[in-house]
Formats: structure tokens, C-alpha cells, sequence
């Protein structure tokens, strides 16, 4: 019977999967050594152990990364488990391997993490009387990774704002940097004693520079950085 080779499984599972992101407009992840390391040692610790979960060695998927040395931001892990007595050919084993998480909504979910750039993919054989692999996917963004921003408040008054769920203030004359993992809704609600309402989406590297306006209480005005100190 067939049996297929299992670093090219590993490739094709890479490439498969970001054929089916470009197909969803979001940009490619690039194989990661280290998240490599994590998806192969836990391949074999299923395989080896038998058991199948994202939690069988009382670890999750961000402390395995850690333990390998990823600094991640953000991290997600998709499992497979193949078996067919008539074997596999190399292809087939990562055709079905990412057909099955693509047709799987919390695994598809994952494949289509816009804010993922990297991933690792282990396969191992487990022990079986017919050919039985496990497949490890992880992506991850690392810390390096971080989106940056700044607000420079020069409106005169204090000036309210929400970013990522939280209330923060910032006074006149002054200015706050935040770094986020994925960007996330930045809502200006009030200037001084007037209620305003600006909406944005967090962008990386950008000054969002708060002004007085008579009309609005506020005007936010954009600007781009290379770095932001």
C-alpha cells in the first residue's frame, strides 16, 4: 500500500493553505522553524500517546510555541487525524488533510486569520494496523509583529476615546502610543464636555492628531510614520 512522504505533505499542506487564503484575498504565511518545531513535536506526542486534543499534554498551543521559542502575538492550531487502510499518496494525504478544515467552521476560522504571517505544519504517523497519520497546523504572528499607533491630542480640551473595548482619556498637549496584535475599532466619543463620534479602524503606523473643530468639538486628522517614537 502507498504510503506518503511526509516532508512533502508537510510542504502541500503549506501550499494548499495559501491557495485557499489567496482565494480569500488575504496574503500568504511563510513556514516559521520554530512554529515547525511546535506542530512536529506535538504530531508525535499524539501520535505517540494516542490521545487527540488541543490540550492532551496539559499544555495549549501558546505554550507549546513559547517552549520552542516563538514570541508570539497571536497563535492558532488546527489538528487533523487521517486513516485509510489502503494508504495515502502524498497529495491526496494534504488534499483531504485541508479540505477537512476548510469544510470544519472553527478550523476554516483559522486558516482564514487575516492578521496570521506565519506557519508551521508537522505530519507523523501514528502507531495503527492500517496507515494512520496526525497533521499539526499552527499560525502565528509574531511579537515583532505588533501594530503600532499613536494619538497626538492637540484639541485643547481632554478628549475621551475607546480602542479595543477600553475607555482611555488623554489631556491636551499630549500623546499615547498603543501596540495591538490585530487591529481593533478606535471610537473618539467625547471632547471637553461635547459628545463626539469618530470611528476608525486602528492602523499600524499611523498619528491620529486630535484637533478643536466648532462645527464637531473634534477633528481627527491622519498622518503616516515610517517609525513611530
Amino acid at each position: 500500500m502507498p504510503l506518503p512522504d511526509v516532508p512533502a505533505v508537510e510542504t502541500a499542506v503549506i501550499e494548499m493553505t495559501n491557495t485557499f487564503r489567496a482565494q480569500n484575498r488575504l496574503g500568504v504565511v511563510k513556514a516559521s522553524p520554530a512554529l515547525t518545531r511546535t506542530a512536529r513535536a506535538y504530531a508525535l506526542y499524539l501520535a505517540k500517546s494516542g490521545a487527540f486534543s488541543h490540550t492532551a499534554d496539559n499544555r495549549d498551543v501558546g505554550d507549546r510555541a513559547s517552549s520552542s521559542g516563538y514570541q508570539w502575538c497571536s497563535i492558532g492550531e488546527n489538528l487533523a487525524l487521517n486513516l485509510d487502510s489502503s494508504g495515502f499518496e502524498t497529495r491526496d494525504l494534504a488534499r483531504q488533510t485541508v479540505e477537512g478544515w476548510i469544510n470544519s467552521p472553527a478550523h476554516k476560522e483559522n486558516m482564514l486569520g487575516p492578521d496570521y504571517t506565519e506557519i508551521g505544519v508537522g505530519v507523523v504517523q501514528a502507531p495503527d494496523k492500517n496507515p494512520k497519520f496526525i497533521t499539526v497546523q499552527v499560525f502565528g504572528r509574531p511579537q515583532s509583529a505588533k501594530y503600532t499607533f499613536q494619538i497626538a491630542n492637540s484639541a485643547g480640551v481632554p478628549v475621551s476615546y475607546v480602542f479595543s473595548g477600553e475607555p482611555h482619556d488623554i489631556n491636551p498637549r499630549m500623546s499615547v502610543t498603543h501596540t495591538a496584535c490585530v487591529p481593533s475599532a478606535l471610537d473618539f466619543v467625547k471632547a471637553g464636555a461635547k459628545p463626539v463620534s469618530a470611528r476608525f479602524e486602528a492602523s499600524d503606523q499611523t498619528i491620529y492628531t486630535l484637533k478643536g473643530d466648532a462645527k464637531s468639538g473634534i477633528k481627527v486628522e491622519l498622518s503616516k510614520r515610517a517609525t513611530l517614537d
